[in-house]
């Protein structure tokens, strides 16, 4: 039930200003944040204005849709530090279900260093999705016991044991003990601008609740495309309560279509497909598919990557082709981001 007018506790006006900030840093307007989240235009408006106070499943929707983790929303917008202090008993906390994540470097400046304490409950993890993100992964087993498995090894950590790993070999981790575990988790992600605690800590295992659109580059409607620029089509499909309802072939611009563009040279510093040439022939390329969350893709360039990320536009690199299987992957929370194959 939401509150009515006037009656919102300090924390529930709190929401109302963050979704506001939030979906103006990411630049989406209230109808677009709304065809998004699958929520009314009229909906997101009331919250925005304190009128009304969201339920935690339309939290979960719009963190979705922002791509931020839903404890955004509690918090004041984050000033940059250089030096960070947390004291013992003081210390920054979430809990998502039964895992309580405390942050001992909130606000440091380009989250080049993330770290937590990680507390797991008897049973629980990090669930049965792999996770995959950028950078470097380091686990110190403070208490307890926990279980990693990382592209299909286990390792067993106890107190006084640790782990370094790439972060984007799929992992996932458990307490399988009937006491609770405690570990140091410390992320270097190399993509300053994943959020504090990443795809560790994110709602995206709820993406099967939301009404979305997911658009996979193909060649014949059926297999997902090893190349985003040359493959001449995206397959839309429209997803409801988790389930496929409708599919939809639009044309895509590709390589062809660039040709007769006179060649600009790139940026100094720049990687291939990194420079702003580069990157409006993309925004170009996604323009017939600014209504979709996610592209499904085989293969891509760096710069293709980023500029689908900057449109808002979550980019996946799958080793699967068929799309179906894909998407359905997707929904789940299952599919892999297999970043190493961007070149």
């Amino acid at each position: 039930m939401g509150s009515i007018a006037g009656e919102q506790t300090p924390a529930e006006a709190l929401v109302g200003r963050r979704l506001r900030e939030l979906r103006t840093k990411k630049g989406f307007s209230l109808k677009s944040l709304a065809e998004r989240s699958g929520l009314n235009i009229n909906t997101l408006s009331l919250i925005e204005n304190d009128k009304s106070s969201p339920s935690v499943s339309t939290l979960q929707q719009l963190a979705v849709a922002i791509q931020i983790p839903i404890s955004a929303f509690f918090e004041c917008e984050p000033v940059d530090k250089r030096v960070v202090f947390t004291s013992a008993n003081n210390r920054p906390q979430t809990a998502f279900g039964s895992t309580r994540m405390q942050n001992l470097g909130k606000d440091f400046a380009g989250n080049a260093v993330q770290p937590f304490v990680v507390t797991i409950k008897p049973g629980m993890g990090s669930g049965d999705r792999m996770i995959v993100h950028t950078g470097y992964e380091f686990v110190y087993c403070l208490a307890g016991t926990i279980r990693y498995q990382i592209e299909g090894e286990e390792y067993v950590l106890r107190a006084g044991d640790s782990l370094v790993f790439e972060a984007h070999l799929p992992h996932c981790w458990e307490n399988p003990t009937k006491q609770s575990a405690e570990i140091l988790l410390t992320l270097f992600p190399s993509d300053g601008r994943e959020e504090p605690g990443g795809r560790h800590f994110s709602v995206e295992t709820m993406k099967k609740e939301i009404n979305m659109k997911v658009a996979a580059i193909t060649d014949d409607g059926k297999t997902i495309s090893q190349h985003f620029g040359r493959a001449p089509y995206y397959l839309v499909l429209t997803i409801e309560e988790g389930k496929i309802v409708s599919r939809e072939m639009r044309d895509k611009m590709g390589h062809t279509h660039f040709k007769e563009q006179a060649h600009t040279e790139e940026a100094p510093g720049a990687g291939h497909g990194m420079d702003s040439a580069s990157h409006n022939k993309h925004v170009s390329m996604a323009e017939t598919i600014a209504d979709c969350k996610a592209l499904l893709c085989g293969g891509m360039r760096m710069g293709a990557y980023e500029s689908m990320r900057q449109l808002n536009i979550q980019p996946v690199v799958t080793d699967l082709s068929d799309i179906d299987a894909a998407v359905q992957a997707f929904i789940d929370g299952k599919l892999i981001d297999h970043t190493e194959m961007l070149h």
